[in-house]
């Protein structure tokens, strides 16, 4: 059934999103200082290609001080548009019954996007 949504998913705008965060991911890691911001949304790009089957946690790891500010500085450059951005298709999506599986992994994403840093994805 993941296979099947994920399909479902590329077919009706996944890959536009992951080719979106891959062509940004590139274009922050052209600079020296924009390589931890390139990573994360390469993060956002892999669970946007492929995004059932997959949840995402918080690193135990990360409780430190460096997270906390790299998400502040990602809020104000850009994370909260994007998080805008899939909240606002996570509503499109969810007017339909069809549309909600497609609504809630939108959500997922939003949470991702709005604060990437100290957040790991693994299989569910």
């Amino acid at each position: 059934m993941r296979t099947l949504g994920n399909i479902i998913w590329l077919v009706f705008g996944g890959i536009m999103i992951a080719l979106e965060y891959f062509i940004s991911s590139i274009l922050l890691c052209v600079t020296i200082i924009g390589i931890p911001f390139g990573l994360q949304t390469l993060k956002l790009a892999g669970l946007a290609l492929w995004p059932f089957g997959k949840e995402i946690r918080y690193k135990a790891s990360a409780s430190g001080c460096l997270s906390t500010i790299m998400n502040v500085l990602w809020f104000f450059c850009g994370g909260i548009w994007i998080c805008l951005s899939h909240l606002a298709w996570g509503i499109l999506f969810a007017i339909t019954i069809i549309g909600i599986p497609f609504a809630k992994q939108h959500f997922k994403l939003a949470g991702l996007a709005l604060t990437p840093f100290g957040r790991e994805i693994v299989e569910k």
